[in-house]
């Protein structure tokens, strides 16, 4: 169990991260306009491995710079933000968030791809890349995260998306970043 656990913490924490997201709102809005499930969840998957190993190998990279004691307290204060910025909802201004008149896959691929620069999920991913390893099981957890809040949205639309219990989704996964805050100042990384 603990051979996988750099792969099991990426996917629960980015689940979790990822609900009531502006990335899931866009998965929404994509199933909405295109109603193509399959091209949307392939566009999400390619997107998301794109932007998650090039996050996961600049954290890799970061943990190689820096002293540990440094990364201990840069990851630690940066969880610590992250938790609290889950705390706050994201909202999806359709005027920003221009989609590209091409297909459903090739849409999909491009506005997540942009949607996911600077999300909290890439942040997170960069994170869990400093003090997990191997980077495989942190870039498939991450997109394994991403899919499994996404794709529901995606394949059963907006009945579903609004029951989502969102307050507490955030409260959840503020209280996943805060704790792994705290095992990183306790433990420090690696």
């Amino acid at each position: 169990m603990s051979s996988l656990q750099a792969l099991l913490v990426s996917t629960g924490t980015v689940a979790v991260a990822e609900i009531g997201d502006k990335t899931q709102l866009l998965a929404l809005l994509l199933a909405a306009r295109f109603r193509k499930p399959w091209p949307i969840a392939f566009g999400i998957l390619a997107a998301t491995l794109l932007n998650h190993a090039v996050s996961a190998w600049l954290g890799a990279e970061l943990s190689q710079w820096l002293s540990p004691e440094i990364l201990r307290w840069v990851v630690t204060a940066s969880f610590l933000a992250v938790a609290l910025w889950t705390l706050k909802p994201d909202k999806l201004d359709e005027n920003d968030e221009k989609l590209p008149a091409h297909g459903a896959f090739i849409a999909t691929l491009i506005a997540f791809f942009l949607a996911e620069i600077g999300d909290k999920t890439q942040v997170a991913t960069v994170l869990l890349a400093t003090k997990y390893s191997p980077l495989w099981q942190v870039i498939t957890g991450t997109t394994l995260g991403m899919l499994a809040a996404n794709l529901p949205v995606v394949w059963l639309g907006h009945r579903f998306a609004d029951r989502l219990p969102l307050k507490l989704a955030r409260t959840i996964a503020a209280v996943v970043f805060l704790a792994l805050a705290l095992w990183v100042a306790v433990f420090g990384v690696g």
